[in-house]
């Protein structure tokens, strides 16, 4: 990771007592690129960050087996983190209770079949895990296609939904990862399970290379007005962060600084306040997204944007949106 880099700019945590869930962040072991349970741990330290949701990576995948089944490594693997972390609390050593929600992944393009994949998931996690993250995102534009693996219009895809049907039957969320062209899509897929929760990752992934280079003024135009229908749904919660990717185009890892928190606030307010608006507090929950975001900036400076966004907001709004909404979505015991 681009640790030096990030050393450049510190800040202090703001507010270091207000409790947080982190609903989404990432483990991974990869050539030359692992986050663990101690990367975690040491990043998360100076907030009060409480607990965390892993939302799947295509990582820890079995090696053999029917090939369907394969994702349910990672699932197994996460358990075992949650575990240890679970064992380390008690013990003292930390104070961040790690992945107490576990998304993995299934193919919902098989259909009723999926069943079974669901059902493996929930046998390796029986306590902790909470949902399925099918990705959606596409688009036309051949470097942002070598970026996502999904299909073009998968979310309409009626075997895709044949399996979708069967996250309702089995109790689970579904994690909404898409590109903003894509809203209308996700918008119909809620109606038409209005019983299953959408959580939208990522503020519906606005894009800003490629062909969208230089487009944020205009490409915000087009997802405002999406992003309010979307909200209408109820079934329908959204994670407010993740848009410091490379895929969105802010240019902050080529930087010779890593940005402050107020740097990432000007930049970032209009998307998040628009969220915000649209859904309620009771319905937005914040978000690291790490480690990718941490290509783009730090952990605590990420979280003291957030706090500084919200400072007008009530104590009761507060909560929601840093930890109650995750707590109740991801149906997490709170201590």
């Amino acid at each position: 990771m681009t640790t030096d880099w990030l050393a450049q700019v510190q800040e202090a945590p703001l507010e270091p007592d207000l409790p947080i869930i982190d609903p989404h962040h990432h483990l991974w072991e990869r050539p030359n690129n692992t986050y663990l349970l101690d990367d975690l741990v040491t990043d998360v330290s100076r907030h009060n960050v409480r607990q965390t949701v892993f939302i799947e990576c295509t990582s820890m995948y079995r090696t053999d087996g029917p090939e369907e089944l394969r994702v349910i490594g990672e699932t197994e693997f996460v358990e075992g983190v949650a575990n240890a972390s679970a064992e380390r609390v008690a013990a003292g050593s930390d104070e961040v209770r790690a992945c107490t929600g576990i998304v993995g992944t299934a193919d919902l393009t098989l259909g009723a079949d999926v069943a079974r994949v669901l059902e493996a998931h929930l046998e390796a996690s029986p306590t902790r895990f909470r949902g399925i993250r099918h990705r959606a995102a596409w688009d036309a534009d051949p470097a942002l296609a070598a970026r996502a693996t999904s299909p073009e219009h998968v979310l309409m895809d009626p075997k895709f939904r044949e399996g979708y049907a069967q996250l309702e039957r089995y109790d689970l969320t579904f994690e909404g990862w898409l590109y903003h062209p894509q809203i209308a899509e996700i918008t119909d897929l809620a109606r038409a399970f209005p019983n299953t929760t959408i959580i939208l990752n990522h503020l519906a992934g606005p894009l800003g290379v490629g062909p969208y280079a230089g487009k944020h003024d205009e490409i915000f135009q087009a997802w405002r007005p999406a992003i309010t229908e979307l909200a209408a749904c109820d079934n329908v919660v959204a994670k407010v962060g993740g848009i410091q990717m490379q895929v969105n185009g802010f240019g902050w890892d080529e930087q010779p600084l890593p940005p402050t928190s107020d740097q990432l606030l000007d930049t970032n307010r209009r998307w998040y306040e628009h969220t915000i608006e649209a859904f309620g507090p009771d319905r937005c929950m914040f978000e690291s997204n790490f480690p990718v975001d941490k290509l783009c900036c730090d952990y605590t400076i990420l979280w003291n944007q957030f706090k500084k966004l919200t400072a007008n907001h009530t104590p009761t709004e507060r909560a929601a949106m840093f930890h109650d909404t995750a707590a109740r979505v991801y149906r997490l015991e709170t201590v």
